[in-house]
């Protein structure tokens, strides 16, 4: 691990800096929603922006780097985040602040593609595990420490949203000053959606609804706390608190999936999470026990996402696993960008209680549709089944591709396990 940090420290501290950044701004604006007075369903609009941008952006921004280069896209790109981040304070009206997080969701999406193409083709076969396990860490790492420097100011003002400005800005320092060159770059073709459903149904249907559970789980996580009267110490903590659960049971839950059944593994972690959002709404606990259920709803929900992932890969060839990859992460895109607004239209219909019924709606259908699969195809053994991996839902396909091309260089070819 000591070799790696030494080769890809810049690019890892940048991207550190650019999730503190990312991960500011978006509960910020949660809470200064509620400062302004702007609606809860206009507010999740403003939060549905970021992912739309997203979505855009993964299916622009590789062409762009193919043909201006990535040095180019990565200094235009990270310009325009640090002065976006600004214009948050500048212009506080619904409109404004949608249209800048679709420009955020854009420009973070390519920084991504950029960051991750870097870090790949500067990793070895020997060491490209643990760069890629770092690069993950570090990201989830960065959003739970900019929890904290919520704490450092006045939502009110301007300084909570000049610090992460800054914080971007500085991110690109390392990076672009790294020795390490530019890798080159092809975009990565989707697999059609007959095929990619043919090859896992419970992949392309479990990555859709994990899309609307993980984009309402974190984006509106500060929306809903403001609804409550959280203070903004309370919020933070409750922010943080889901990226850390998520962290943290990543590792047992991946390790368990290698030896298991990951169908009954989905299973029980959607019925786990279902359940306990129907628990918050009936018991109406204090903000500990709010705290508490948002570190195991970030627990149980992260790792659905990478098992659905590593599941699907599990009946793909290894030379299709690019395409699939990239396939999924549109899926997921679709799904993510309607998790807010459904979240606060149910939030104004039935109160800050639906936050938690829509994360329960999602995951309860999720539970019955994995248990309805688990009749359908015969479950692979442990020797079967690829190596699970590590993967955030904000990785790229360019990640994703190689954190999963990695955990099963070692498995036998799964083309015989499809049928």
């Amino acid at each position: 691990m000591i070799s790696v940090l030494r080769t890809t420290w810049p690019l890892l501290l940048g991207i550190m800096l650019l999730m503190v950044g990312n991960g500011m701004q978006g509960t910020l604006l949660g809470i200064r929603g509620g400062i302004e007075d702007i609606p809860t369903f206009l507010m999740s609009v403003v939060m549905a922006g970021y992912y739309g941008g997203f979505l855009f952006g993964s299916l622009t921004v590789p062409g762009l780097i193919k043909n201006v280069g990535h040095v180019r896209v990565f200094a235009a790109l990270g310009s325009l985040i640090s002065a976006a981040l600004i214009l948050f304070a500048v212009e506080p009206h619904w409109i404004a602040w949608t249209l800048l997080r679709v420009l955020l969701g854009y420009c973070f999406c390519g920084v991504y593609i950029t960051a991750e193409s870097w870090l790949n083709a500067g990793s070895t076969n020997a060491n490209r595990g643990t760069s890629l396990s770092l690069y993950m860490i570090v990201q989830l790492l960065g959003i739970v420490v900019a929890q904290a420097l919520l704490n450092v100011g006045d939502p009110a003002g301007y300084l909570l949203f000049v610090i992460p400005s800054v914080l971007v800005s500085l991110a690109f320092t390392p990076i672009l000053l790294s020795a390490t060159p530019a890798p080159p770059f092809e975009t990565i073709k989707r697999m059609s959606f007959g095929d990619l459903y043919r090859a896992s149904p419970l992949g392309c249907v479990g990555i859709f609804l994990m899309g609307g559970v993980l984009a309402s789980l974190s984006g509106m996580s500060s929306v809903w706390g403001a609804v409550i009267g959280l203070s903004v110490a309370q919020i933070s903590i409750f922010v943080a608190a889901i990226y850390a659960g998520g962290l943290i049971l990543q590792y047992p839950i991946g390790w368990i999936s290698d030896r298991y059944d990951r169908r009954r593994l989905v299973l029980f972690l959607a019925a786990g999470g279902g359940i306990l959002s129907l628990v918050v709404v009936a018991l109406q606990p204090g903000t500990l026990g709010l705290i508490i259920a948002g570190g195991i709803m970030g627990g149980m929900a992260n790792p659905i996402y990478a098992l659905l992932l590593a599941y699907t890969n599990d009946y793909l060839d290894q030379s299709d696993m690019a395409s699939a990859s990239a396939g999924l992460m549109f899926i997921y895109g679709l799904g993510s960008m309607g998790g807010p607004i459904i979240t606060g239209w149910l939030m104004g219909l039935l109160g800050p209680d639906g936050y938690w019924i829509y994360m329960g709606v999602l995951l309860l259908a999720l539970t019955v549709y994995a248990g309805w699969r688990s009749t359908q195809r015969r479950a692979l053994t442990p020797d079967e089944q690829g190596s699970y991996a590590v993967i955030n839902p904000t990785a790229t396909p360019i990640a994703v591709e190689a954190v999963l091309d990695e955990a099963q260089s070692d498995d036998p070819e799964p083309e015989a396990l499809a049928s």
